[in-house]
């Protein structure tokens, strides 16, 4: 894989100002494709969940999902946009082996939902708003494995599997109108949107919004122009990428590729690209195609979508709260200061602490554990925290753990490391590394006696009346017990040997 030039991102900074794109493809969860019976579940066995409509069968008729039509509808609603009463679907042609009908449906010129906006807030509190072109329904094309090469991708492969499962599956996509003013911020604001459209399908409760899945995707588009230029430079387009932060690196990786391109005096070229997120590079796809060379036609065989003012209002009267006052409710509710609660949304574990706490938890250890724990341990390993596999109920029957004596905070860690090794449940984990708190006075008070032996000095302090001195004998007394000593218990038992009251 060729590696291109680029600048560092200060420097492309320095000279051009980015513009920015987005397409967001969100599956939506019926239990029907868009336009056949066949079942839309995922995970089930290649090419089991397709029938003759899905496979573009001669003389076979789609027939409009109308929960996925409702969907959309709200999808629209929530991104502020208006909503068409009378639209229609389209046929966008191409050929490709995951598309066995060599078109598409899709929607063109008449989309169910424009002239929308987002408002969203970066790390620091500013708001930016993303003005929304449309939001169009469609239908997922089938799912492409190659096979034989490295890297799993195209490049290199000696072949590739299709499974026709995921073809047919209802997908709106979300189209931004270009995107200016974010300067340096592109990346940020970058990923704040997507993280922002995913909050909202899944608060909708419409898609499932795993990105590890692929029922969010995003096609990120960035170019270039110089300082003080009106007219947008050409851009590229990054294709299907599946988390926030590569959605987030993609984009800060194309200015400064860009950068370099135009720094050369070699035009950028307008295609699709490639996200790598081993190297955090991308590689060129193919030439990126303009919308008259998908030869859009209306849909012979499907009826236009009429939305009537009556059905949209009923509708909107089924829209949950907004993400926006859930996030006011909740940091109210859980007694965040405005600084906690902002790092809590800027790590991506608001929903994860939510089910926490309905678990069990209180809103505060909920925190001290994903925001003291598992937010670090994915900054070391350069994840999201949703893809270290921790669940809230691990998490409960941990604490729950701590809470009860059986091990202690530093213990808790090393559970806390075994589970994410795969190595059981943290009560398995603690049966299996034998981490249970000491607490019987007897190994304790042997224990004492020789970290008493040790530091007679701190012996005299403590008898003395200064008892902070204590530390250093519990200290001892936990090294020698492998941190595995009740220190509460620890502290009396020392005092009482001295005969010092606490």
């Amino acid at each position: 894989m060729s590696t291109d030039a680029i600048l560092s991102f200060e420097e492309a900074m320095e000279k051009y100002d980015p513009v920015l794109g987005f397409e967001v493809h969100v599956e939506l969860n019926t239990k029907t494709k868009m336009f056949s019976s066949a079942p839309n579940v995922f995970g089930d066995e290649p090419n089991t969940n397709v029938n003759e409509v899905d496979l573009g069968m001669p003389g076979v008729l789609p027939v409009v999902n109308k929960t996925a039509v409702e969907s959309s509808i709200k999808i629209g609603l929530a991104l502020n946009c208006k909503i068409a009463e009378y639209c229609r679907f389209a046929r966008k042609n191409y050929f490709y082996p995951d598309t066995p009908k060599n078109f598409q449906t899709s929607q063109y010129d008449e989309p169910i939902a424009y002239d929308g906006y987002l408002d969203i807030e970066l790390s620091d509190g500013t708001v930016f708003r993303v003005e929304i072109e449309r939001a169009h329904m469609e239908e997922d094309a089938g799912k492409l494995t190659h096979m034989g090469g490295a890297t799993g991708r195209i490049q290199g492969a000696d072949y590739s599997l299709v499974d026709y499962n995921r073809s047919g599956v209802p997908l709106v996509e979300i189209v931004t109108k270009p995107i200016e003013g974010a300067g340096s911020r592109a990346p940020e604001l970058a990923k704040a949107y997507v993280a922002a459209v995913r909050e909202i399908v899944k608060n909708l409760g419409v898609s499932d919004a795993k990105m590890e899945r692929g029922n969010v995707r995003c096609d990120a588009n960035v170019s270039l122009r110089p300082h003080g230029r009106e007219r947008f430079g050409i851009r590229s387009e990054t294709k299907n990428v599946n988390s926030l932060r590569a959605v987030e690196h993609a984009v800060r990786y194309e200015i400064q590729r860009h950068a370099a391109v135009l720094d050369s005096g070699e035009p950028v070229i307008q295609e699709t690209r490639h996200w790598h997120e081993d190297t955090r590079t991308t590689t060129s796809g193919r030439a990126k195609s303009d919308a008259d060379d998908y030869r859009y036609f209306p849909e012979p065989d499907l009826v236009p979508v009429l939305a009537s003012r009556e059905w949209v209002e009923e509708l909107r009267a089924t829209l949950p709260e907004p993400p926006a006052a859930r996030r006011k409710r909740l940091q109210a509710d859980w007694g965040y200061s405005d600084l906690e609660f902002r790092d809590v949304v800027n790590a991506d574990v608001m929903d994860s602490i939510e089910e926490t706490i309905a678990a069990g938890a209180s809103a505060s250890v909920a925190r001290k554990w994903w925001m003291g724990e598992i937010v670090g341990r994915a900054k070391t390993a350069d994840v999201d925290p949703s893809e270290l596999g921790v669940t809230p109920a691990t998490i409960v029957e941990l604490n729950k753990l701590v809470e009860g004596g059986k091990i202690n905070n530093k213990m808790a860690s090393q559970v806390l490391d075994g589970v994410l090794a795969g190595e059981g449940t943290p009560a398995e984990i603690v049966q299996k590394r034998g981490l249970a708190v000491v607490s019987d006075d007897g190994p304790l008070l042997e224990a004492i006696d020789a970290a008493l032996a040790a530091q007679p000095d701190v012996a005299e302090k403590i008898r003395g009346g200064k008892v902070q001195a204590i530390g250093a004998i519990v200290g001892g007394v936990m090294k020698a017990t492998r941190g595995q000593a009740d220190a509460g218990r620890v502290r009396e038992l020392i005092l009482e040997k001295l005969g010092v009251e606490g």
